[in-house]
């Protein structure tokens, strides 16, 4: 079957197939595949579909935004059935006291920039595996058109099921990472680790686009990799940094130290330098926030390459713990935060607080810090 008559078959009228061709075979190409995944004809103008949902103008012109698409002109009918139950949908969840509306703002925004990301990375996968192969083989312009929407159409039930599944593992673990918090203190805290490539700057300049992107690739899968062995998760990634939390220090600290250890021995990718703090957290739109945060995005960037340095709260936590050594460094103080204690965590032995440090010396620092930060609480009252 040609585009033109799936297209046809699709119900699409004649008039946007011809302004479709003319426009070349992309046109066409992503005409049937916005028809495969969006089905339905695009028969409202945004104020037809808010009278149909129910909201006020703004107030959907918000709830839109918040999903990750840009505004529409008044009088352009780009609006389907499927967008006016999704919307109904939403709507429904307010009325019901489910959520209200600025939770389900921030809920939109979550879905829409977690839901961006996976469908960029989806074509990116199906633009290398199938289009360029064809290209390369000397396929038409019109030929390629139909391959990319043929498959599009053959994955997508196959895709939606994962996806549906995904999200319901997803939410039955973040569940029982609620329920165990409220069990425990009812509050949350979490151990928050930074791990940044040392020198990604410099070397961003030396590598073509497909070089970098290998790099990226590979410091991101590592990454993953590591984190999840360990028990955390990874919240995000951000170019050359990946951000990280976990429910305990001790996981924390295996993740830091490993981190250190795979990149370092890696010959494609430079060292890391990784940072780690525990403490109250703000769960917030899939981020985290607060003091524990702060503090670990302050200490990455005074480790030095090929090192983890934890914060003292960490060191307490886990100093007698035989999977652990330890150095300490001098008290620096950080932007925001003042003056902080800090540890090198290294695996036993390796220069060590257990192998090298007397724990008199250890004593001695934490009761300077205390004194200091005394002293310090005096001064500001």
């Amino acid at each position: 079957m040609t585009l033109r008559e799936f297209l046809h078959a699709q119900g699409v009228p004649e008039e946007e197939i011809a302004a479709a061709e003319e426009q070349g075979a992309d046109a066409v190409q992503l005409l049937a595949i916005d028809r495969i995944l969006i089905p339905g004809e695009q028969r409202y103008t945004r104020a037809e579909l808010v009278e149909q949902v129910g909201f006020d103008l703004d107030e959907a012109r918000r709830y839109w935004r918040a999903l990750g698409f840009p505004d529409t002109a008044d009088d352009d009918r780009v609006f389907t059935d499927s967008d006016v139950e999704a919307l109904r949908t939403l709507k429904a969840l307010i009325d019901q006291g489910v959520v209200d509306p600025e939770v389900a703002l921030q809920l939109a925004r979550v879905f829409g920039q977690s839901l961006s990301r996976m469908a960029d990375s989806q074509m990116a996968t199906l633009r290398a595996r199938v289009e360029e192969p064809l290209r390369n083989a000397g396929a038409s312009e019109q030929e390629l058109a139909e391959s990319v929407t043929a498959v599009t159409a053959a994955i997508l039930p196959t895709i939606e099921g994962f996806v549906t599944y995904l999200w319901r593992r997803h939410v039955a673990a973040a569940a029982q990472r609620q329920l165990f918090i409220g069990a425990e203190s009812g509050h949350e805290t979490a151990t928050v680790g930074f791990a940044d490539m040392v020198g990604f700057t410099a070397i961003s300049q030396q590598f073509d686009e497909h070089e970098l992107a290998a790099t990226v690739d590979r410091f991101e899968n590592i990454a993953y990799d590591t984190v999840a062995e360990h028990g955390g998760r990874v919240v995000k990634m951000i170019g050359d940094e990946v951000m990280f939390v976990t429910d305990d220090p001790a996981s924390g600290a295996l993740i830091a130290m490993t981190l250190a250890e795979v990149y370092g021995d890696d010959e494609n990718l430079p060292d890391v330098r990784v940072g780690l703090a525990t403490g109250p957290v703000l769960p917030r739109e899939g981020d985290y926030f607060g003091p524990a945060v702060n503090r670990a995005s302050r200490i990455v960037n005074i480790a030095y390459a090929g090192s983890a340095v934890v914060s003292d709260e960490v060191h307490e936590a886990l100093e007698g713990d035989d999977r652990f050594g330890w150095k300490p460094l001098r008290p620096r103080r950080l932007k925001g935060i003042g003056w902080t204690p800090m540890w090198v965590l290294a695996r036993p032995g390796e220069g060590s607080s257990r192998t090298g440090l007397p724990a008199e010396v250890a004593r001695r620092m934490r009761s300077r810090r205390e004194r200091r930060q005394a002293k310090e609480d005096e001064e500001e009252s």
